[in-house]
């Protein structure tokens, strides 16, 4: 019980990332154009706050994934739908999706500690496992991403990073039922 409360902690706050390396745990609520909205996460019942878009380097949500932000200042913020250098999100999306399929290949998944813990204890505790890893986002670690100045771009590594996380569910629920009809075959030789 005591482990649950404190997962949920731990992995419940959004992290935003300001350029001078002051971290700060919130909820994030907005992003606008220029500025991004949060509450503490100390005082979730007060009020909201502001950030100024150009102070923050990064957020780093809850669930795993991301969003760095260029040095672009507020007035030259592109919206995701015009071009840039004949660019648009949707491209550096797509580019992060073939990316991922190409790189990540979910080392470190949790996969074979489901399929082993499910061989061993029977597929109704195999599936606590399972469930934790498949859950949580790749670790940055993990990624194997080719290049830093595309993780930089929001679209790209927000894609990039779903893409790798559905990946490694992938790979963890196979291990599962790899190891669930292991465990079956056992028995029935057994």
């Amino acid at each position: 019980m005591a482990l649950g409360v404190v997962t949920t902690s731990i992995f419940s706050q959004d992290i935003i990332t300001k350029k001078t390396g002051e971290d700060i745990s919130a909820k994030v609520s907005e992003i606008t154009q220029t500025e991004i909205k949060y509450k503490k996460f100390d005082n979730l019942e007060g009020p909201i706050v502001s950030i100024l878009k150009s102070e923050v380097i990064m957020i780093r949500y809850e669930n795993g994934t991301k969003d760095v932000f260029n040095e672009t200042s507020a007035q030259s913020v592109v919206s995701s739908q015009t071009t840039v250098n004949n660019v648009t999100d949707e491209d550096m999306a797509l580019k992060g999706r073939e990316d991922a399929k190409a790189n990540y290949r979910g080392a470190k998944s949790g996969a074979g500690w489901t399929a082993a813990t499910t061989i061993l204890f029977s597929p109704i505790i195999g599936v606590i496992p399972a469930v934790a890893c498949s859950s949580a986002a790749p670790s940055d670690d993990n990624l194997n991403y080719r290049d830093n100045n595309l993780m930089k771009n929001t679209a790209y590594s927000k894609a990039y990073i779903d893409q790798a996380h559905k990946t490694k569910k992938k790979k963890v629920w196979t291990s599962f039922g790899i190891g669930s009809g292991a465990w079956v075959l056992l028995i029935l030789l057994l």
